[in-house]
């Protein structure tokens, strides 16, 4: 994916995540789980927080690939994820999308750490073969 102005994408969303959220609860920015994730994520262009919301949302997806990445191929790590070189990171929101909506009944998927539902979805769209 490619993937760039991290620092500054993450810098602005922390900045507008201080702000009111309606649909979101400011604990949603936590990333305590998959959940938290996925409801920063579904916020539409149409209300308030959509701005701080898709910032926040892009950066962690974006930093959870980064991570997968450099880790994968520093330690010659088997890669979880074979994304191929025309991605971008809105491939991989709408693929985590899909994915968490899928699965939104299943509270053991949903309640894990976010970084490990990204992963699942991205693997699941992206796997290697």
């Amino acid at each position: 994916m490619k993937l760039g102005h991290f620092p500054y994408v993450l810098a602005c969303a922390l900045a507008c995540a201080a702000g009111p959220a309606a649909a979101v609860d400011n604990d949603d920015f936590n990333y305590d789980t998959t959940e938290d994730l996925y409801q920063v994520c579904v916020i539409t262009p149409d209300q308030p927080e959509h701005v701080a919301a898709d910032f926040a949302c892009r950066a962690f997806i974006e930093a959870t690939v980064q991570y997968h990445d450099a880790v994968s191929d520093r330690k010659k790590m088997k890669r979880l994820i074979c994304y191929p070189a025309n991605a971008t990171v809105a491939d991989g929101r709408r693929a985590f999308l899909s994915w968490a909506e899928a699965n939104k009944d299943n509270a053991e998927r949903m309640g894990e750490q976010p970084v490990v539902g990204v992963v699942r979805a991205l693997a699941a769209k992206y796997p290697c073969r």
